[in-house]
């Protein structure tokens, strides 16, 4: 091999020669580059980055091996297609090292698809499996608590995430307890233990909400959201569970699985705690709301009061009332007896004057007229007496309205604190204070016993 002229290179370091690590990095990238200077390589995308550059980060694998790969962002804007982890592709690529870190690598020039990988299928069957079997139907997914007493999170206590996630909820919302469940989220372990965390935080019950959460990674990295087990978990949790992994772009099991799912953990974050400044604006809306409702109450009931204290009678002004009317009514009664002994006298003059006409005997009309005279007189006077006994039979009973009447007679009035008047032993209390009022004075007392 040492007369092939792609190894040329090869014989120009002189024996014996000491080379500087730039030296040696920039003769072997020219070897590599003379040696393989453009070949097809497939295999499959992992770790997947696009610089701020503009440049295209991954690296290639297949079952044994991988390599790192770049595609400056001159190659990469002829694509017209996304390139992703898990994609099975065929690069045509430079073979070379860069001399900076000494890292062996292609310089990718042209890139296309040429299947997808098996962990990208193996995802799909899986979705596409438990979506028919119905696990991820949209009418069994649970509205998240509008506003949550805890809030779990279902994380590595190393992750990014969880410093993400807790900053997020504590700038929302600090006065909602936040309750950490550790479990593992990469490697083989990881599936099982996530399961085990959201069986464990279903079991306790202290949370309205779980998160669970991880940052970006590659399709491996993200395998433990990929597992059936936790898929099933996610849905069994009596907890709704937000599932917030990696990026926008990623999508895993969990995912689809999760009652609420979210581009990133702090998106996560931002579903499951309610704004706190909102919440308080929202409070002063409806304190404002609840404060003018009882003022417009207490103005109704005051107006009710007014009405109420207009209609109502002192008992005073009541029996001065009854005390007038009796009086009007003797004064018309009075006036109805002279009216009727004038219309009787009227009547007896008549009788006469008709009697002198017809000369009736004047001795026997005279002795008539003496007596109808006595008799007018003595029903004038049974109708006084009559009259008068009325009287003193409505004096009588409107005397026995009278407070002070009854008062006289030994009763008292009691009343509550508050001032009514108790009418049963019910109203009031063993220790309650109440005030009697008497027919002379008053006086206060404390309930002792009540039946």
């Amino acid at each position: 091999m040492a007369g092939d002229p792609a190894l040329a290179r090869e014989s120009e370091l002189p024996a014996g020669a000491i080379l500087s690590v730039s030296a040696l990095n920039r003769s072997v990238r020219d070897l590599l580059e003379h040696r393989l200077p453009l070949a097809w390589v497939a295999g499959e995308i992992s770790n997947f980055l696009q610089a701020r550059s503009g440049h295209l980060y991954f690296s290639l694998k297949d079952s044994a091996a991988q390599v790192r790969c770049v595609m400056f962002r001159s190659r990469g804007m002829l694509l017209d297609w996304e390139p992703r982890d898990g994609m099975q592709v065929e690069v045509r690529a430079l073979v070379t090292l860069y001399e900076a870190r000494g890292d062996f690598q292609l310089n990718v020039e042209y890139m296309r698809p040429a299947g997808l990988g098996a962990l990208y299928e193996a995802f799909l069957r899986l979705r596409d499996r438990l979506e028919r079997e119905g696990l991820f139907d949209p009418l069994t997914k649970r509205p998240l608590p509008a506003y949550p007493r805890a809030i779990g999170v279902v994380t590595s206590k190393a992750a990014a995430a969880l410093r993400d996630v807790l900053t997020t909820l504590r700038r929302r919302n600090p006065a909602i307890p936040v309750i950490v469940y550790p479990t593992a989220v990469q490697g083989e372990a990881a599936p099982a233990e996530i399961v085990a965390a959201l069986a464990h935080a279903g079991r306790r019950a202290e949370c309205d909400v779980l998160i669970l959460c991880r940052g970006g990674g590659s399709i491996e990295d993200l395998r433990a959201f990929n597992d059936e087990r936790v898929a099933r978990a996610v849905r069994a949790s009596p907890i709704p569970v937000v599932v917030g992994v990696g990026h926008e772009t990623d999508f895993t099991i969990a995912d689809f699985a999760a009652d609420v799912r979210a581009p990133t953990p702090t998106a996560a974050a931002e579903l499951a705690s309610p704004p706190r400044d909102e919440l308080l604006a929202r409070i002063g809306i409806l304190a404002g709301r609840l404060r003018r409702c009882v003022e417009r109450d207490l103005e109704t009931r005051m107006q009710a009061v007014d009405q109420f204290s207009r209609r109502l009678i002192h008992p005073g002004r009541r029996l001065e009332a009854q005390g007038a009317l009796v009086a009007q009514l003797s004064t018309r009664l009075a006036q109805a007896v002279a009216r009727a002994l004038d219309r009787q006298g009227w009547v007896v003059r008549d009788l006469v004057g008709r009697s002198r006409r017809h000369l009736p005997p004047l001795a026997m009309l005279s002795l008539h007229a003496g007596q109808l005279g006595e008799r007018l007189a003595a029903a004038s006077g049974r109708q006084l007496v009559e009259g008068a006994a009325r009287v003193d039979a409505l004096a009588r009973s409107l005397s026995h309205l009278d407070p002070r009447a009854v008062l006289e007679r030994g009763y008292s009035i009691v009343r509550g604190e508050t001032g009514r008047i108790v009418r049963r032993s019910a109203e009031v209390a063993s220790g309650d204070r109440v005030d009697i009022t008497f027919a002379e004075g008053t006086a206060s007392a404390r309930v002792e016993r009540s039946g």
